[in-house]
């Protein structure tokens, strides 16, 4: 797909021109904290993730070179110092030019099987391809909302499930992560999400009879709250929604769970408020 708009080195990655990169970089100020050190990593890493993911535009989106260097810039932010080695074990980004349909079949406990819509922005799954909207922005401007990314989201995701579970605790390396202990990333975890979705639940209480908790009239009421208050939904949600806080718009995120921030922090390896 980006053979077409992007030359290949040959060696596992792509060619990355510097007037384009530049131009990914003025989109997404988030991205523009960095060094110069830091800065090529993030290019090389970009390029690397071009060369081994297949991406494909879906529901009428033509692919460019400036979209795929911006989704794969967004998406090798969270590996900045782990590695691409952190997104083995599946090879498809499919992008679509705004939010979609998605289609939804669960079985409930007494075995019964609801089929059923709804509009998403993304999705990841287990062995599966990453599926995101293109925003220009990263979001934050559609959304209104300074943290939202989906991209960032999707792709903590795919970091969570590299154990095979996503549950809010992704696998953490002896080497990379010396110091981090997974009894006590739970502890904190369980800990910064039930006030979380304490928090949410008292916002939902408070709502007027005729304003529905997922429609934008209700935006106003949760505007107060550290994070999207989708990240109540389950731990592993709450990892990827303060994922998107942590690279995207920090400070609330620390001001609200200091311990959680350096988790993320020592996990991550870096630490966007520290330049």
């Amino acid at each position: 797909m980006f053979a077409r708009l992007l030359d290949s080195l040959g060696s596992g990655a792509v060619e990355i021109p510097p007037p384009l990169w530049n131009e990914v970089l003025a989109a997404l100020p988030f991205l523009r904290r960095f060094d110069a050190q830091a800065d090529g990593t993030l290019r090389e890493l970009c390029s690397r993730l071009l060369a081994t993911k297949v991406m494909s535009g879906a529901g009428g989106l033509e692919l460019t070179g400036a979209i795929q260097v911006a989704i794969g810039a967004q998406a090798c932010l969270p590996i900045l110092r782990l590695g691409i080695d952190w997104y083995r074990g599946w090879s498809g980004i499919i992008v679509y030019p705004s939010e979609y349909v998605a289609r939804r079949r669960i079985q409930d406990e007494s075995g019964l099987v609801h089929e059923f819509e709804e509009t998403a922005s993304g999705e990841a799954w287990e062995g599966g391809p990453v599926i995101v909207s293109w925003y220009p922005d990263g979001g934050s401007a559609a959304h209104d909302d300074p943290a939202f990314n989906v991209v960032i989201h999707e792709f903590a995701h795919k970091l969570d499930l590299l154990d095979g579970q996503a549950d809010g605790l992704p696998p953490l390396d002896r080497r990379l992560h010396a110091g981090l202990e997974p009894h006590h990333w739970r502890s904190v975890l369980d800990d910064a999400w039930q006030r979380f979705a304490a928090a949410v639940d008292l916002v939902e209480l408070d709502l007027p009879a005729d304003v529905d908790p997922e429609s934008d009239r209700a935006d106003p009421y949760y505007a107060h709250l550290p994070l999207d208050p989708y990240a109540a939904q389950d731990q592993a949600e709450f990892f990827a929604v303060s994922s998107e806080a942590f690279f995207v718009s920090p400070q609330r995120l620390l001001d609200a769970f200091p311990q959680w921030y350096e988790l993320l922090a020592g996990f991550y390896r870096q630490d966007p408020l520290a330049g």
